[in-house]
């Protein structure tokens, strides 16, 4: 068995749809034996998880499963190993910075803050 890692691609569509399009790349981990196996469990991943619900507006929204985008076969899950690259184009340098700054701040202050004491 092999270990894979899967970028599945749904659609949200809020309403009637009249806004700009949105998507969602969610990056999975898959057990298979094979490229084949990897990518069928894969698409049966983003099947299972189309969803229609109403939002706090009462509108409803659609997560529709586009498709699988990527599959790649990691080497090992060792310490460190990448599993996920990106470039990213900014308009704006300083604000992207300051975004993954604030983004990191929230992530240790989640870590690092005592929950409350019950």
């Amino acid at each position: 068995m092999n270990w894979y890692m899967a970028k599945i691609v749904f659609r949200i569509i809020c309403g009637e749809g009249n806004h700009t399009p949105q998507f969602e790349e969610q990056i999975r981990l898959i057990h298979a034996t094979d490229a084949n196996e990897a990518f069928e469990k894969a698409r049966s991943i983003g099947e299972t998880n189309e969803i229609i619900f109403l939002n706090h507006r009462r509108q409803e929204v659609q997560w529709q499963f586009v498709n699988v985008a990527e599959l790649n076969r990691l080497s090992g899950l060792d310490h460190g190993a990448e599993l996920f690259s990106h470039i990213h184009e900014a308009d704006e340098a300083e604000q992207y910075i300051e975004l993954i700054n604030d983004k990191a701040e929230t992530i240790r202050s989640a870590i690092f803050t005592p929950a409350p004491a019950r």
